[in-house]
């Protein structure tokens, strides 16, 4: 089953916009296969095999809209400045994500997202926040472009292990600044070179910077509207878009691409972007991912009431190699009952018993009036796809936001085109092939 349509229609607009002639076929009924919103709930529960129907308390089906998986859009971050670049923004409504809190020692704490919420809060001790808003400061002049603003430190060498030594943070801030500022979902960042990681965390402050409750953005009516949006865009610069079509074989002629056959017709190409539910032959699993959809009939507590929200739980403070994340959204985006709320528990699976695993994120939803869990195989294409000019995406992973799904579209638009994917010399080509705006 595909649940990876967003990396394709992103890609067949921008390919669009940038002159190229695009034909998008979806073997599903609707746009954005299965990582589409699901509507009504009676659908949620038949695709999950849950006996009966919706109870009455859920009020009703129709007002539902429910995103399989679910990720914020940041503020500043790569999948807006598509949209933006692409204008998709134009049939999209976004609403900022009320509050991100980390989890620690088994409660949670407001990501601090002024300095006013950093001094009050008790996530830190006193020295700890004077010494982590040196940091702060330190990130926020940092400029790859000047050398005047390292301060000693290496961009390329120094490691970010050893930035947080400089500035003596100890292990708490150092997980939260790790995980829920820059958003590692693992430590192996601590030993790589710590421009990336400062990168993040400025995108994370940019980000926030832009609107102040939170960096995150998610759209009314949820993410089923981006790929729609997409399609509109498709077509305005002449794609071609073909729903509910079954694609029979993938046709390959001496290692290469060369159309597509469906309904006893080929569609010719030169190159083909999918993902992995259509080449099974090639790519290969490596993990797996455990995402649990619950529904409540309260904000979750110590959230001050959001009605939406991002809870990340470090994996130090559950002792696992992995974070687990928590993403609630409700009424407020048109995406369920009026008064419901609906949160989504992800995590990459460890062990045997991966619901045994989340059990931590569980624990903070309580009471949970009903809960649908997947658990699904994280696939990648074995090669890059230069010889055969198949191109696949990745599964989505377990983050809570769209950050690891830009690389993967900007990663596979350099292997289709050979450039490095750049918005500025983009807008200059599209000014070029349709004129200024």
């Amino acid at each position: 089953e595909c649940w990876e349509m967003v990396v394709e229609c992103i890609l067949s607009g921008i390919m669009s916009v940038n002159g190229k002639k695009v034909l998008h076929m979806d073997r599903n009924p609707y746009y954005g296969g299965e990582s589409a919103s699901i509507t009504p709930l009676e659908d949620l529960y038949k695709r999950f095999k849950i006996p009966g129907s919706p109870p009455e308390s859920m009020g009703r089906g129709r007002d539902w809209n429910v995103d399989l998986i679910p990720k914020f859009l940041m503020a500043n971050g790569q999948l807006v400045k598509m949209l933006l670049y692409t204008e998709v923004t134009r049939y999209l409504d976004f609403k900022v994500t009320e509050g991100s809190f980390v989890y620690k020692g088994g409660k949670i704490y407001k990501v601090p997202s002024t300095e006013a919420e950093a001094l009050a809060s008790s996530l830190m001790g006193l020295f700890e926040k004077r010494r982590f808003r040196k940091f702060l400061v330190y990130v926020a002049n940092f400029d790859e472009k000047d050398p005047r603003t390292f301060e000693g430190i290496d961009p390329k060498k120094t490691t970010m292990r050893e930035v947080y030594k400089k500035f003596d943070l100890g292990q708490d801030v150092i997980d939260f600044t790790g995980h829920a500022l820059a958003l590692y979902r693992t430590d192996d960042y601590l030993d790589q070179p710590c421009y990336e990681t400062i990168n993040r965390i400025k995108l994370y402050s940019e980000s926030l910077a832009r609107y102040g409750k939170s960096p995150y953005l998610y759209p009314l009516y949820g993410l089923g509207e981006l790929p729609q949006g997409f399609a509109r865009l498709s077509a305005i610069y002449g794609g071609t878009y073909m729903l509910n079509k079954p694609i029979e074989e993938i046709i390959v002629q001496n290692g290469k691409v060369i159309g597509v056959k469906s309904e006893g017709e080929i569609a010719r190409c030169k190159q083909l972007i999918c993902d992995p539910s259509y080449v099974k032959d090639r790519v290969e699993k490596v993990g797996q991912v455990i995402r649990v959809i619950c529904i409540l009939s309260h904000p979750i507590k110590n959230t001050n009431d959001a009605n939406s929200c991002q809870i990340i739980i470090p994996q130090n403070q559950v002792n696992r190699k992995s974070d687990i994340y928590v993403c609630m959204i409700s009424f407020a985006h048109n995406v369920a009952a009026q008064g419901k709320y609906i949160a989504i528990v992800s995590t990459t699976v460890e062990t045997k018993e991966p619901e045994k695993e989340i059990r931590p994120a569980l624990e903070l939803l309580e009471p949970i009036e009903q809960k649908f869990v997947s658990i699904s195989d994280l696939l990648v294409p074995k090669d890059l796809g230069m010889e055969s000019q198949i191109f696949i995406s990745r599964t989505y992973d377990a983050t809570t936001h769209f950050e690891t799904t830009c690389d993967d579209i900007k990663n596979i638009y350099k292997r289709m085109t050979g450039s490095e994917f750049d918005f500025e010399e983009m807008k200059r080509k599209k000014n070029d092939i349709y004129g200024e705006d």
